[in-house]
């Protein structure tokens, strides 16, 4: 790096850094200080809401059944509930919160699908989770955990992937009563976890995940957040996370902003992968380390506070099933217009992996808790476990100490100038 190009990137960073709010919670009463505490979170995914590739096995012996939607549809309310009780008894436990606290962690998002509060007409979802969702905050408080309630799917899908509970090329939530049922379900959700009972564990609600442009369009996305925000304030202090709907978190400045009618505790939500782009999947590993240190600008100069709430150890997209079940992995050609790159045989064995692999793997760790510390308020690494996919498994990256321990640790010093 020449001295111009140091001198050009100590200006971002001095800039991005006076950038942040430093008071939007100072006055709200929760069991987290989001001024002063740095946000080190584990999601704990494909439990109340199924993923595939996350739990490839329950899909694997279910012909044409590829979301949880597919899943109660097409397997009635009986077989469906049974399945379904099966995984959520045994898929996260609080010997699970305890080994998350125990590694460092502070905090736990839990994506969860607005059936498991409300269903509404011809859906043939189960409900149940809301059960071990209350299980779950129970753990975060007896362990130390704070707990951020994901509304991970909404009526509609947000954004057609299996994540939202179906996965459709129609992306319906801003059409017809969509909004307003999702509304409703955050009311119940704010009813029963944004007061003073939880406010020691329960310390934010994500008003929907990953909605996607445009098949949702960004003005009635605002009014909903508008609104949304709204449920959740008239219930108590609980922050309100946004999220950013893979756009730059500046954009949204000025909206939900104390210069927006004193709009107070709000917290942009921003995803980072490096995996789903056929370029991308491509790179060296050194590549994707490079891509970490550069793309500060699209998650910082925010005037909220700022979390990387989704991002992972990938640099492929081999997971089983992470493109949606029955599709192809772009690194190995199977995607629809991706083209080979290499095979996958390998790495979803992380026992098989070399030293070479190992090193990058933990490199880029590395460079991602780092950089996201220095231009946010911290991050939620996406996965807790996994069945098959130690690249997303915060469990396996532990045991074959990939991931730092502690936290701060770091085995490759500086990685990003």
């Amino acid at each position: 790096m020449t001295f111009l190009q140091r001198a050009i990137t100590t200006l971002l960073v001095a800039s991005a850094v006076s950038a942040l709010p430093t008071s939007t919670l100072t006055k709200r009463n929760l069991g987290f200080n989001f001024n002063q505490q740095t946000v080190r979170g584990v999601n704990i995914g494909g439990w109340l809401v199924l993923e595939p590739w996350i739990t490839p096995s329950i899909f694997q012996k279910l012909h044409g059944v590829v979301d949880e939607f597919t899943l109660t549809q097409q397997l009635g309310p009986d077989t469906a509930r049974s399945i379904l009780k099966s995984h959520w008894d045994s898929w996260a436990t609080l010997q699970d919160f305890q080994r998350i606290a125990g590694a460092g962690f502070n905090t736990v998002r839990i994506p969860i699908g607005y059936w498991a509060f409300k269903k509404f007409d011809n859906d043939p979802y189960i409900q149940g989770a809301a059960d071990y969702l209350d299980a779950a905050i129970s753990w975060a408080r007896s362990t130390g955990l704070k707990v951020w309630i994901d509304l991970h799917g909404a009526p509609g899908s947000q954004n057609g992937f299996d994540n939202s509970g179906h996965r459709t090329g129609d992306i319906a939530f801003t059409h017809g009563n969509h909004v307003q049922n999702t509304l409703e379900v955050l009311g119940i959700i704010s009813d029963r976890y944004a007061g003073r009972e939880y406010n020691d564990v329960v310390v934010a609600i994500e008003l929907v995940n990953e909605p996607l442009p445009p098949g949702v369009d960004l003005g009635a996305l605002k009014s909903f957040y508008r609104s949304g925000y709204g449920k959740v304030r008239s219930k108590g202090d609980a922050a309100v996370v946004l999220s950013d709907a893979f756009q730059t978190t500046s954009s949204w400045n000025g909206f939900l902003s104390p210069s927006d009618n004193n709009a107070q505790g709000v917290i942009m939500d921003h995803h980072d992968y490096q995996v789903f782009d056929d370029d991308m999947v491509a790179w060296p590993s050194w590549k994707h380390r490079q891509e970490v240190c550069n793309r500060f600008e699209a998650y910082s100069h925010a005037d909220k506070w700022t979390v990387v709430g989704e991002w992972s150890a990938a640099m492929t997209d081999c997971a089983a099933a992470l493109n949606g079940y029955g599709i192809g992995a772009r690194y190995e050609g199977l995607f629809p217009g991706s083209h080979y790159v290499g095979s996958c045989a390998h790495i979803n064995f992380i026992e098989t992996w070399d030293q070479n692999l190992r090193d990058d793997t933990r490199m880029f760790i590395e460079a991602q808790i780092a950089t996201y510390e220095r231009y946010t308020r911290g991050w939620i690494f996406w996965n807790f476990r996994t069945e098959a996919s130690p690249e997303w498994d915060l469990f396996r990256l532990l045991d074959a100490k990939l991931f730092p321990q502690p936290l701060t640790e770091r085995k490759f010093g500086v990685i990003c100038a």
